[in-house]
């Protein structure tokens, strides 16, 4: 019964029944320093609005908090304030460095966990760490700016201020009564040994609107009661926010500090950060005696003992006779034991740690949902009554993106270090919470094909900081799993879903056959990809000497795109063959003039005489003015994404599309030839299917002995982005400037792209996952044919799909503990094994050491790392 009633609000959601998708985790974790806050002429976001304005300056496009919620229009925020007693001002939001103060760029110095959530949101749990001693704000600023780039990043942990556990831990939890019904707990821990006080303020306020002329009435908070306010706003209605008895309870207005910001006097002292100065000096009054605002918050001054705990109960109902009686309890518990009921079966047979590991890293996906807006148009032309932005602007960045209008929750790929979508994050996060909600996935993975957010040329827009950049295309096929996989699990046939999906993506894939075709005709470019600093030099505006990259990875990746499309269309055909079968037969022409093209540029680094020169990879072609063409014979994860060209497609599918068959069958007989670099087509006669793939069976052989090569690409947590072959440098000269680069496996030592992502050897969850998924397709074909030594150099033998295993093995290791109860990700932090507080929280980093599995980069990037729940 408990599992369907999440399941059944699900489907109420999806029906347009119940919106129980209204309230939700969707403030962001750092509204500052991004480019939507930046009204600079230069386009310098984080200096544009740094977070020491964040207290005390008005944001624009949305809003931030600690452990907070908003409605779904972000109008009404609920966030935590917390004051040590130390520390200058009230800790409202996580502190992090920005990118230009990091020794490897922008960087969260804050402990929190996401603990638990469902899709509904009608049970969620996080918590934050926080320290009794003063924050070391000045310390991790200035420890980080004294690091070079080649030594490790300067964390809250190593300042040892959680030495002794004299720390706060404060677990806040939600469980919804109705969709417009919020129940709230805040439970506070003294970790320490020592007593100590915490000054917990929950505050409730309006996003400013009103200051920038979005909405013409001013929304307004009322006093009640000593225990309750009332919050009314035109559109959103009123909401009743209840709390048990406070010392204080404070208002004032949601508005610029301007004296502070801008050297403007305030013309009240009703100001953003008047809570601030009020808790920290305690001087509450006049705001403990103001009647109305837009920001308000009860001050509960709790001090406990050594290992002394405090509850705080507060409801926030759309009903104003919610109270925090007897129904609290019983809700909270309720929306806890559906919890785990919904989560259950996809959990069955695991140990209590891994499903702990599966149960946060859901968690953390849902928490990732964010409220995001931005409208170029708007933003390039400032609100009425601002200051016009600089004209510079209209010549800048994203000035070719003006029909660009988004606003919607979305899942981030990090709510701090990375609070805005790019493309294929977003696509590699639907995959992720697919099997906890899959129409959200869906939903999720249309968005940037929507023309509100779609170039008229086809283009998708990849993130904020540079809308013209290129991700892998990858929304095709990930829109062919899930089709398959719902018909697998339901007997339902979306035709509806992706018949949509494919119109939407076809101006996009004309636009990479027209834009980013290469010099060789069907070989592709496409700049970084994604990828910062994984080439010689920078894909994308360092090209040596002045030439054109013709990119391995791009003609993959377009391969991938043309298989996925072909299949798409001819599973459409199967109802409307006289549209989709010539859409088919398109696609997959386009197909066989890709994999053409590859066989004929493969000559370059396959020697005829050396049969083993023909092992799988492929490599970027480096054309110069003067015409010579230079193999970068680099083998790292550009070189792999041929493994993702593949497809198997039904017999009886293809037989019953005569047109598409004929061709089929015509190259099948005519024009492969006997020994091809590419095999393109696989038809054994024992097999239901057949094989699209650019990759033959004697390739994936070769290929394998590389990826499972200890020395190469397996690591203790998975594949390397780059061979560890290279611990040695790689180095060539090209036109008389010498490259060089060098397996890495921990932090960048490259300021490329930042310097925060490290793409020369570390371990990527992404590539991991398509990896795995490529060889379980291959090894669903070719079964035992293909046997690999896993790893290589050893006697244990397997096929491909049991190599497929085997890698998600390797993944699962950086989050189970060793003998010693450490977490490889981890690395040195003993902590998160000694302290019975911190041994079983997670979290899930962007990507992994190379060679210790250590968590490297941003701390919660659950949004792609949460795929290990996929595994």
């Amino acid at each position: 019964m408990n599992q369907n009633l999440e399941q059944d609000r699900l489907a109420k959601q999806w029906s347009n029944e119940e919106n129980w998708y209204e309230w939700g985790p969707y403030l962001s974790e750092r509204q500052w320093g991004t480019v939507r806050e930046d009204y600079s002429a230069e386009g310098e976001a984080w200096d544009s609005f740094p977070h020491d304005h964040a207290r005390m300056r008005v944001y624009r496009w949305g809003e931030d908090g600690l452990a907070g919620i908003s409605d779904e229009t972000q109008t009404l925020c609920f966030a935590l304030s917390l004051w040590n007693g130390k520390d200058p001002y009230l800790k409202e939001r996580m502190f992090g460095l920005s990118n230009e103060q990091g020794n490897h760029g922008e960087d969260v110095k804050e402990l929190y966990y996401y603990l638990d959530n469902t899709p509904t949101h009608s049970h969620m749990r996080m918590l934050y760490k926080y320290p009794q001693a003063a924050f070391p704000y000045e310390q991790l600023v200035e420890e980080n700016a004294n690091r070079s780039p080649h030594d490790p990043e300067f964390e809250l942990l190593d300042t040892g201020i959680f030495k002794d556990r004299a720390y706060f831990d404060v677990e806040v939890s939600y469980a919804k009564n109705d969709t417009q019904d919020i129940l709230i707990r805040i439970v506070v821990h003294n970790r320490g040994g020592q007593e100590a006080t915490l000054h917990l303020l929950p505050t409730l306020w309006f996003r400013n609107r009103w200051a920038f002329h979005i909405e013409d009435e001013k929304p307004v908070i009322e006093r009640v009661n000593d225990q309750q306010l009332r919050a009314s706003h035109q559109r959103l209605g009123t909401y009743h926010f209840t709390f048990d008895s406070a010392q204080h309870v404070l208002m004032t207005e949601n508005e610029t500090n301007t004296e502070r910001v801008f050297n403007h006097p305030n013309p009240s002292p009703f100001i953003k950060d008047a809570f601030h100065d009020a808790v920290t000096t305690s001087h509450y009054e006049p705001f403990s005696q103001q009647p109305t605002g837009t920001k308000a918050a009860p001050v509960y001054v709790i001090t406990l003992g050594a290992g002394e705990s405090r509850e705080v109960r507060l409801r926030l109902s759309s009903n104003e006779n919610a109270d925090l009686g007897e129904d609290f309890e019983a809700v909270f518990n309720q929306r806890a034991e559906e919890a785990d009921a919904f989560y259950a079966p996809l959990t069955e047979g695991l140990t209590e740690d891994d499903t702990r590991i599966k149960r946060q890293a859901w968690a953390g996906l849902l928490w990732s949902k964010q409220y995001y807006h931005y409208d170029v148009r708007r933003w390039l032309e400032g609100d009425v009554g601002q200051p016009i932005p600089p004209s510079e602007r209209w010549s800048g960045r994203n000035s070719d993106w003006q029909h660009l209008n988004a606003e919607h929750i979305m899942i981030m790929p990090d709510k701090w270090e990375y609070p805005w979508f790019a493309a294929w994050d977003q696509a590699f996060q639907s995959i992720a919470v697919e099997s906890i909600d899959l129409e959200f996935a869906k939903q999720q993975l249309y968005l940037h094909a929507d023309p509100r957010y779609q170039s008229p040329d086809g283009r998708l827009p990849a993130y904020e900081w540079n809308f013209s950049d290129n991700n892998p295309p990858l929304r095709a096929a990930i829109s062919w799993v899930f089709y398959k996989q719902e018909l697998e699990f339901t007997g339902r046939k979306d035709y509806e879903f992706l018949s949509v999906m494919f119109d939407r993506l076809r101006p996009n894939y004309e636009w990479w056959i027209n834009h980013a075709s290469g010099v060789e005709d069907g070989l592709f470019q496409g700049g970084f990809l994604g990828l910062d600093n994984i080439s010689l030099f920078d894909r994308s505006e360092d090209i040596p000497a002045g030439g054109t990259l013709d990119q391995a990875d791009a003609t993959a990746w377009v391969a991938a795109y043309t298989l996925s499309m072909m299949r798409i269309a001819l599973e459409l055909a199967q109802e409307k063959p006289e549209i989709y079968e010539p859409l088919s037969c398109y696609y997959f022409d386009q197909y066989l003039h890709i994999s053409k093209a590859l066989e004929n540029i493969a000559k370059l680094w396959i020697d005829d005489d050396n049969p083993d020169s023909d092992n799988g990879f492929a490599y970027d072609i480096l054309h110069l003015p003067s015409g010579e063409k230079l193999t970068i014979p680099l083998r790292s994860l550009v070189g792999l994404a041929n493994l993702f060209a593949v497809m198997t497609v039904e017999r009886e599918h293809i037989q019953k599309l005569p047109t598409f068959y004929e061709k089929v069958q015509e190259y099948l007989q005519h024009t492969a030839s006997d020994n091809p670099c590419y095999c393109v087509i696989n038809d054994n006669p024992e097999r239901e299917s057949l094989l699209f793939a650019l990759l033959s069976a004697k390739q994936l052989e070769r290929l394998s002995s590389f990826l499972f090569s200890e020395d190469e690409f397996l690591a203790p947590g998975g594949i390397r982005s780059l061979s560890a072959a290279y611990r040695e440098p790689f180095a060539m000269e090209i036109a008389g400037e010498h490259k060089e680069i060098q397996y890495t496996p921990g932090e960048s030592d490259s300021n490329m792209f930042g310097g925060n992502s490290n793409w020369r050897g570390p371990v990527w969850f992404p590539f991991n996952f398509f990896i795995v998924k490529s060889l379980e397709e291959f090894g669903n074909y070719y079964q035992d044919q293909v046997q690999v030594a896993l790893p290589t150099g050893s006697d244990n033998q397997g096929n491909l799909k049991d190599a497929a295993a085997f890698l998600s093995a390797r993944l699962w290791h950086a989050f189970r503990p060793d003998e010693k109860g450490l977490r490889p990700c981890y690395g040195k932090d003993t902590i998160y094994a000694e302290d019975p507080h911190f041994k079983d929280l997670i979290l899930y980093y962007e990507h992994f050491d190379g060679d210790t599995s250590r968590g490297l980069g941003a701390s919660h990037q659950t949004g792609w790392t949460a795929l290990i729940t996929r595994l």
